[in-house]
């Protein structure tokens, strides 16, 4: 009897070879789900929620995330894998194969009598060697042209969405990059903001060099668009406001009545003065106008007077919106009016607004040096918008991770067989059984230019042997990929195919650590705590 029954009678056990088999088969059945996905010839996966609600994706991380995953071993390599994306923004499909095929190799070898621990130690030093062939075969870029950026991210926008899609994507990914980029510093993407809209086709997705909101005038006098703005961005209530105490206010007549709302009003007229005040102050031309945007409320009163002057003003604005604003525009977000001068105003070359059905948005461009952009993502559907908007997301992340790594590396497959070359060499300096994990490590790698060319219609052995004849023709120093249309070899170089390299070194890292900690599982125990209902 397990000593586990003895402390705890209901428990569920699987013991050693049994405890193996779970794992495997968790592994292999998550990977037979993602193995269609790979790569821009690759297969749709759709999902319907429990509410009937539709997504159409290839993209791995998001099939593991909305997918109900029942199996242990598969819900933990899925965490393991997602949380990759979260890190890095790629390489979670990939990663699920390789854990995969691992755990395959690994289980002709054990079914052959070798110990699980020895080749979890076999994958140790392969993962080594693989560190190292990842290293000298990446392509140092201190500085990365436009066209190795635009490369970069079309590799990792192919295998998410249509090809015309991908080549739209590109170019709006790699403008919006060079519009917030600052030498010397850290890129940060929260400065590209995604705005999207039910209207049109995807290929009429654009860059914005400025700010879209999703909202517009509260007020039908107010100009629907405006040429030459200066534009106040400003906390400020210009409504009444009630007090945060519990207070009250006596009075014995209808005069002392309509003195206190005097006095209310008076209080928030005085505000809105200022801002009028300021605006025949600035524009002292008719070509000229004034647009306020307020993260609080404007009361119908107070819209009524900046109407009245021409004056655009747009209320309850985001709060990522101000901050975004004053870094597209310039000028400064005011939580007073006290001291305001033309140094607190940005400008922007036009502002209008557009109506799509009962939604209003404003669009603000034409403004002098954006350190914020907005990517307008157009769809007829809801899925196809939120696949455009995934896919947009990993090609923001590829050019993110190819500037801070400072370095490419060859793509279409071209490193895992590098590695597998190296890997076969590497084995007769490997002493003992030790050299057969090396040599399940190596077959495993093969997973990925394999299914890619499965994907694409091609047969997997004829590519490998291609491969192989390619990787002697190109000679020492130089690596081959797989040509998804031919099915033979190229250079990926010279075709502009990269991958990141911190995706390629997280994967090793991750797929070492995962396979390993399953093969040595020698029991399965369902024997936790129960919930209290």
């Amino acid at each position: 009897m397990a000593a586990i029954t003895t402390l705890n009678p209901k428990a569920e056990l699987a013991r050693a070879s049994q405890a193996l088999a779970i794992n495997i088969s968790g592994a292999r059945g998550i990977q037979e789900v993602l193995k269609t996905n790979l790569g821009p010839k690759g297969t749709m996966k759709m999902l319907v929620s429990g509410s009937g609600d539709l997504k159409i994706t290839k993209d791995g991380n998001i099939l593991l995330h909305e997918m109900q995953i029942q199996h242990p071993t598969a819900s933990l390599i899925a965490k393991a894998c997602t949380a990759q994306d979260d890190i890095i923004g790629d390489g979670t499909t990939s990663t699920v194969l390789i854990i995969g095929e691992l755990l395959k190799q690994a289980d002709s070898r054990i079914q052959d009598g070798l110990h699980p621990r020895i080749i979890a130690e076999g994958f140790d030093i392969a993962k080594l060697k693989a560190m190292d062939v990842l290293k000298k075969m990446a392509i140092p870029c201190t500085d990365l042209s436009r066209e190795q950026l635009e490369a970069v991210a079309h590799t990792a926008l192919a295998s998410k969405v249509a090809a015309v899609m991908a080549r739209q994507l590109t170019t709006v990914c790699c403008d919006a990059v060079e519009a917030i980029r600052k030498p010397d510093a850290e890129l940060d993407l929260h400065m590209v903001e995604i705005m999207e809209m039910k209207h049109k086709t995807d290929l009429d997705s654009s860059l914005v060099r400025g700010l879209v909101l999703d909202h517009g005038g509260r007020h039908p006098d107010m100009p629907k668009g405006v040429r030459n703005a200066f534009i106040l961005t400003c906390n400020v209530s210009m409504e009444y406001e009630k007090t945060e105490v519990n207070s009250g206010f006596f009075y014995k007549s209808a005069e002392e009545r309509e003195k206190l709302i005097t006095a209310e009003r008076e209080f928030i007229e005085k505000r809105v003065k200022i801002v009028v005040a300021l605006k025949k102050k600035v524009c002292k031309s008719p070509d000229q106008s004034f647009v306020v945007i307020n993260q609080k409320g404007i009361d119908p009163i107070s819209l009524d007077m900046l109407a009245k002057e021409g004056i655009l003003g747009l209320r309850r604005a985001k709060r990522r919106n101000m901050e975004r604003l004053v870094l597209a525009c310039g000028g400064l977000a005011v939580n007073s009016f006290d001291d305001l001068d033309e140094s607190c105003l940005g400008y922007a070359g036009h502002v209008y607004e557009n109506v799509l059905g009962e939604d209003k948005y404003t669009f603000i461009e034409e403004v002098k040096n954006p350190k914020s952009v907005t990517v307008l993502l157009r769809g007829p559907y809801k899925h196809t918008l939120q696949q455009s908007k995934d896919a947009l997301r990993d090609g923001l992340r590829a050019i993110k991770n190819a500037i801070d790594d400072k370095a490419l590396v060859p793509g279409g497959g071209a490193f895992e067989f590098a590695c597998y070359n190296a890997l076969v060499e590497a084995e007769g300096q490997v002493h003992g059984r030790t050299r057969y994990g090396v040599r399940a490590f190596a077959d495993a790698l093969l997973v990925i230019p394999k299914t890619l060319a499965q994907n694409s219609g091609h047969d997997a052995l004829d590519c490998l042997v291609k491969l192989s004849e390619g990787q002697k023709e190109a000679g020492e120093g130089s690596y081959v990929g797989l040509d998804l249309n031919t099915g033979s070899y190229m250079d990926p170089v010279a075709q502009g195919v990269y991958d990141n390299f911190c995706v390629k070194k997280h994967m090793l890292d991750a797929c070492t650590v995962i396979a390993r900690n399953l093969l040595i599982v020698d029991e399965i125990m369902r024997a936790g705590l129960s919930q209290l209902k």
